[in-house]
């Protein structure tokens, strides 16, 4: 298990400042968001940042984009730009959306669409060395259990998988149980504690629930990033005790 943040988390900060605070906290990595800190297409940029990254002795454990599958619209990102993007960057793994809509909406043939462009995508990036992974995201194909393993099984690539995060307004034993639904999947996972974001809570209080959600996705042994995403009231105060609790996480888990 390697230790990381989401730059997302700290979007009023620059790069040098995220650097600053991820050394503090004694991370291991940087998931950068496509949003602020390393826009798409912004190749110059993203190169700087990663180089950024790496002198300071981090990790660039992704590039957290918001690319959605199947959505040609005008506004939407080229997979090429994000992709590129990501090479400058010299990022391992591409955060993707399933889609704009949520299981409960989607057509059969919309999740053919979905599918379809996730294998396209795979494709492109594994030319590249680096790897698809999908948001584990409400109003999304992966909305659901039951919808995040059929799609996996549609899209049925080795090139593409998917995080996870506990999904809001369901219970911890849901929550176990849709780890176990894509746990063939699972790489990277975004840590935080809260039932609504904003509403946001100690990451201490929830020891007893991540140390369940982590034991149980650990069990394969796979090497991941565990990437904290939003504090609260987006203190770096708060970001450092969260932070310490992960270490205190990983400490247990590596004597279980």
């Amino acid at each position: 298990m390697k230790l990381g943040l989401c730059s997302v988390t700290f979007r009023d900060k620059d790069p040098k400042e995220i650097v600053t605070l991820v050394k503090q906290a004694e991370l291991d990595a940087i998931e950068w968001g496509a949003d602020v800190h390393v826009p798409v297409g912004e190749l110059r940029t993203a190169k700087d940042v990663g180089e950024l990254t790496r002198a300071e002795g981090l990790q660039v454990s992704s590039y957290g984009s918001y690319y959605r599958l199947a959505d040609y619209g005008v506004s939407s990102d080229s997979f090429t730009d994000v992709l590129q993007t990501a090479k400058e960057l010299g990022a391992p793994a591409i955060r993707v959306w399933a889609g704009v809509t949520g299981s409960e909406k989607a057509s059969d043939d919309y999740r053919a669409e979905v599918a379809a462009d996730a294998r396209n995508i795979a494709d492109l990036a594994a030319k590249e060395n680096i790897t698809v992974h999908l948001e584990f995201h409400g109003n999304t194909l992966t909305d659901t259990k039951e919808s995040a393993r059929k799609l996996m099984e549609e899209i049925a690539h080795p090139n593409v998988f998917t995080y996870w995060q506990p999904s809001n307004n369901v219970d911890v034993e849901e929550r176990l149980q849709s780890i176990d639904f894509v746990k063939p999947w699972i790489t990277n996972v975004h840590v935080f504690y809260w039932y609504s974001f904003d509403d946001r809570l100690n990451l201490a209080d929830g020891f007893q629930e991540w140390q369940q959600y982590l034991q149980q996705i650990m069990q394969d042994g796979k090497d991941r990033y565990l990437l904290m995403e939003f504090v609260k009231f987006d203190d770096e105060d708060q970001f450092l005790k969260d932070a310490e609790t992960l270490h205190q996480l990983r400490q247990q888990l590596t004597k279980a």
